[in-house]
């Protein structure tokens, strides 16, 4: 799945979303419908990275579990990349080492799959 840009006012708060599930990502696009924020989403941290050359996202939404490059390592070159925007990660795999794991490499907030509208609404008020 390409990069693909809710297009309207520029002047929202931005989020990128990358997950390897484009279920998932139609899924949180349609939780964050009706709301302020313009969400960006990709299902892959090559791509994702690619996008963060030219852009400047108020916040990430990160999977840990995809191919090629987890979530931990996106969050790292993330950082690496200077970005500063606060992630969160969302997993089915929330065991207390992940969570851990996802303090360590950055993350300011971690949300169990399956995820509700408000659920991940009072996440990204509180960080954004």
């Amino acid at each position: 799945m390409p990069v693909t840009d809710d297009a309207e006012v520029a002047d929202r708060k931005s989020i990128l979303a990358v997950d390897d599930t484009e279920f998932f990502l139609r899924t949180l696009k349609s939780l964050l419908q009706d709301t302020p924020y313009k969400l960006t989403c990709t299902t892959s941290g090559t791509t994702a990275l690619k996008f963060l050359q030219k852009n400047h996202p108020n916040l990430f939404i990160l999977d840990i579990d995809m191919p090629n490059m987890n979530g931990y390592e996106l969050a790292l070159r993330i950082r690496a990349s200077g970005q500063t925007a606060p992630i969160i990660f969302l997993t089915g795999n929330s065991t207390e080492e992940s969570i851990i794991k996802a303090l360590q490499v950055g993350a300011m907030d971690f949300i169990a799959k399956p995820i509700s509208r408000v659920q991940v609404l009072e996440r990204i008020i509180k960080l954004v």
